[in-house]
């Protein structure tokens, strides 16, 4: 399997948003990015991560901390939602 990534640079030109905010996501560990060459990859599944914080950050106007605190919930959401349907399959098993 391919791991296919896109340049940071692209990213920016083709949204028209600037790379400081993509610097502050890479130090605050919201989201990795690969360095090689002086410039930053990112690996396309990774991809609908950086939309989302691009989107609450420009479109919602939130700070990066509150882009952390947003992400961090989302995935504890979905880790219990796992844990339910985790659940209701066991429960199943007992009927």
């Amino acid at each position: 399997m391919k791991i296919e990534r896109i340049t940071i640079s692209d990213y920016c030109n083709h949204y028209k948003i600037e790379t400081t905010f993509i610097d502050i996501l890479d130090e605050m560990g919201i989201i990795q990015f690969e360095n090689r060459n002086n410039e930053k990859f990112l690996d396309t599944e990774k991809l609908h991560d950086l939309d989302r914080c691009r989107q609450l950050y420009y479109e919602l106007h939130i700070n990066p901390e509150g882009i952390d605190a947003i992400l961090n919930l989302l995935q504890k959401q979905q880790e219990l939602q796992d844990e339910i349907q985790d659940l209701k399959n066991r429960l199943r098993l007992h009927e």
